[in-house]
Formats: structure tokens, C-alpha cells, sequence
């Protein structure tokens, strides 16, 4: 499989097997992460991969009760040690770093076989509790991962004219 195809094969899964994810996949998974680049090399990120069942059951609840977050055998916390450090442009660095490695994540577990689904609905208090995750660290996103078991359905995007300018904004 090349980058296109995954790209085009990635949906958000919201339903999973009952089967588990081998370790191996996960590590391939989280070096691909590993490997993303970041803002100045800050490599800002931390991972805590989940697979307890009780645990995440409690990150569904945190989530918002979405059911598929506690059914899916994998749920990755997907943080941010940071000093809030501000890029010239006026973003700070760690969410954009920390989304470019979910990423990363997400198109190697089309080749691997696996879905995700990203999650930003939740209660960043209640998983850190849960998680044990230092006041310090940020979370900035939950990341379903496991084998789908439902089917994609048909994105809707905007058309390529609506989102692309040359030269100026028009």
C-alpha cells in the first residue's frame, strides 16, 4: 500500500472487533509516531496506549459516554509534555506536533490493518485521573485503534476549487 491509498482508505472507525491488537502492530504504530517531525525538534509528545478493559471503559465515560471508545481494544491518551512554547507564526507548537504524530499513526494502521478514530471529546481532568497523567502534561486528543468493524461511508468534501488559492486568497 503507498501513502495515496492509505490516505484514501483512512476513515474514523466507530466500531471495532473483538479482537485484540498485536503488539507488534502497536509498535509500528507508535514508531511511526516516533519518527514525525515536530516544531524545533521539541518531540513534545508522550503516548499512554490503554488496553485494560476497566480503563477504558472509565476513558469512555471521560469521553462523553461514546460507547465505541470503550469497545475498541486500543485507546491511545496522546499528550504533550510542554512549555507552551509559541512559534513565530503564533501557534503553539504541541497540539500541531502532537496531531502530526497521531497522524502518522492513523496511515500506519491502514497498512496495518487497523482503524482509528480521532476523539476530542472528552474530559481532559477525568483521563488524566484515570491515566495517573501529571497536571503538568497535557492531553490533547484520545486515539481509538483496533480492527473495524463497520464500513466506511462516503466523505464529504469540499471540491478541490473551494480550498485551494494560488498567489492570493480570493
Amino acid at each position: 500500500m503507498n501513502v495515496s491509498e492509505a490516505i484514501l482508505s483512512r476513515y474514523s472507525v466507530r466500531k471495532y472487533r473483538d479482537k485484540p491488537v498485536e503488539e507488534d502492530k502497536i509498535h509500528k504504530l507508535l514508531e511511526a509516531a516516533r519518527l514525525a517531525p515536530s516544531a524545533n525538534n521539541r518531540q513534545e509528545w508522550r503516548f499512554v496506549v490503554v488496553q485494560d478493559r476497566k480503563k477504558r471503559q472509565a476513558l469512555m465515560r471521560a469521553a462523553k459516554n461514546q460507547e465505541f471508545v470503550g469497545e475498541a481494544p486500543v485507546v491511545i491518551a496522546c499528550c504533550a509534555v510542554t512549555d507552551n512554547h509559541i512559534m513565530t507564526c503564533g501557534q503553539k507548537c504541541y497540539p500541531i506536533d502532537v496531531a502530526i504524530a497521531m497522524e502518522h499513526i492513523c496511515l500506519q494502521a491502514v497498512e496495518e490493518g487497523l482503524g482509528t478514530c480521532w476523539i476530542g471529546a472528552f474530559y481532559e481532568e477525568s483521563v488524566k485521573e484515570e491515566l495517573q497523567i501529571p497536571d503538568e502534561v497535557r492531553v490533547v486528543e484520545l486515539l481509538t485503534l483496533g480492527y473495524p468493524a463497520d464500513q466506511p461511508s462516503v466523505k464529504n468534501r469540499l471540491r478541490f476549487d473551494e480550498i485551494v488559492m494560488y498567489e492570493n486568497w480570493k
